[in-house]
């Protein structure tokens, strides 16, 4: 682990330059899915905070091919680099459900991001209800080539909460696909949503203690965003429940980071709501100035700091 920069905890950003020596960024890829809460084998609505996108809005368009999209993703990237600079990407399978498809479906597009040459890693967000010990197998054989990290949303480990976002499943399938993943030696990066109607500070904080002890590798801590034509919006607008301020979150985050071992890799901190479909909270979308706010308490500066 890289403490070079005496911050609390373990951060993406010093973990990439830990396992790839190299500038790596992030490429969402749209890999044409649907999920089992949307297409009825569970429920048509989605979870009730899940945007018509599938959360995959900074995606490429799903008409092009996983290839394509990834230089898509690359040529953005490469207008904001120093020419000749060593770097690497992760293709990010992002939209919906992304182990939802037969197994040559799901082989073909993950070797399609594997083997294009700037890819150093691929990341799959997907539900534990949609791993199998078919789809581990096939997870594990491609690990071999790139890593492979599986992204699993639990969001809340309460299933009263589980319920009401229409979830779809209980806690003991999440245990299952992490204990199933961890035999095949997959990075497993576990969602939680801070912010979630009618929890307490403290049942949020449940939730993370639960995923730092949980055998996931890694932690995505997500604020809860309203967006628009979601059933989360009827809620807000109903005055059924209050987002968070700012402060709150801040100071939740910073509550769960000392939960959290030290191997554990933070993934993130905050997160981006589209701009266009953002209906609250209004202050997450100046996202730099919540990442400000949050270094004031995670990294704090000493006296003698401030005055060499």
């Amino acid at each position: 682990m890289n403490t070079e920069n005496k911050i609390p905890y373990y951060s993406l950003n010093n973990y990439l330059k830990d396992t790839f020596s190299m500038k790596v960024y992030k490429v969402s890829v749209d890999g044409g899915f649907t999920c089992p809460n949307r297409d009825g084998k569970i429920d048509t609505r989605g979870c009730i905070f899940c945007s018509a996108g599938g959360s995959g809005e900074f995606a490429q368009s799903r008409s092009m091919s996983i290839t394509e999209q990834i230089n898509a993703g690359k040529k953005l990237i490469l207008n904001k680099l120093p020419k000749n600079k060593p770097f690497g990407l992760i293709a990010y399978f992002q939209a919906f459900t992304n182990t939802y498809a037969d197994i040559r479906t799901l082989t073909a597009k993950y070797e399609e991001a594997i083997n294009h040459p700037e890819v150093v890693a691929v990341s799959i967000a997907t539900r534990p209800d949609c791993i199998n010990e078919e789809i581990v197998a096939l997870l594990s054989k491609l690990n071999k080539k790139k890593p492979i990290w599986v992204e699993l949303g639990l969001q809340t480990i309460h299933e009263e909460t589980a319920k009401y976002i229409r979830r779809g499943y209980s806690l003991d399938v999440f245990e299952k696909a992490v204990s199933m993943l961890k035999r095949a030696e997959v990075e497993i990066i576990t969602h939680v949503i801070l912010g979630l109607p009618k929890e307490s500070k403290n049942q949020m904080l449940e939730t993370v203690e639960y995923v730092g002890k949980s055998g996931s590798t890694g932690i995505k801590l997500q604020l809860l965003h309203v967006l628009k034509e979601t059933d989360l919006e009827k809620e807000y607008i109903t005055g059924n429940f209050e987002v968070l301020s700012e402060q709150d979150y801040v100071n939740l985050v910073c509550d769960s980071v000392k939960l959290l071992p030290p191997h554990m890799v933070i993934h993130r901190m905050t997160g981006d709501g589209d701009k266009k479909l953002l209906v609250a909270p209004l202050w997450s979308a100046d996202k730099k100035h919540v990442i400000n706010e949050l270094s004031k308490y995670l990294y704090p500066v000493s006296k003698n700091e401030t005055n060499s």
